[in-house]
């Protein structure tokens, strides 16, 4: 079963967005990273996920993806463009995990992370 673990908030002034949400709901902001901010929403042992901040890339410059945690992310990707969904990009390999962006049949932005 794919589990929410975060979210991506894409904008073109990312530090602007960085600032309100700190503000406005006291979340705790990371240095950058690849122009990922990460954010910190509230107590681990509370119900709740973490995300982050990002620089809106060229094919999703602003608005709100999921982050899904899959087992396999090939088969991820497979199952979910035989039903409908779009690969924004594929597959991209990081230190620590795989990561895709999709967007479902109803125009959605998703992303699939795979744990190493």
């Amino acid at each position: 079963m794919g589990r929410v673990i975060g979210f991506e908030l894409n904008s073109q002034v990312p530090e602007k967005a960085a600032t309100f949400y700190a503000k406005v709901f006291g979340w705790e902001v990371a240095a950058p990273n690849w122009e990922y901010w990460g954010v910190t929403t509230g107590d681990d042992h509370k119900s709740g996920i973490n995300g982050g901040i990002a620089k809106g890339p060229y094919d999703y410059p602003f608005g709100t993806r999921i982050q899904i945690e899959v087992d396999c992310i090939d088969d991820a990707i497979s199952k979910a463009t035989q039903n409908g969904a779009v690969i924004v990009r594929d597959q991209m390999g990081f230190d620590e995990f795989y990561l895709a962006y999709l967007v479902d049949p109803t125009g959605i932005g998703i992303g699939l992370i795979q744990n190493k």
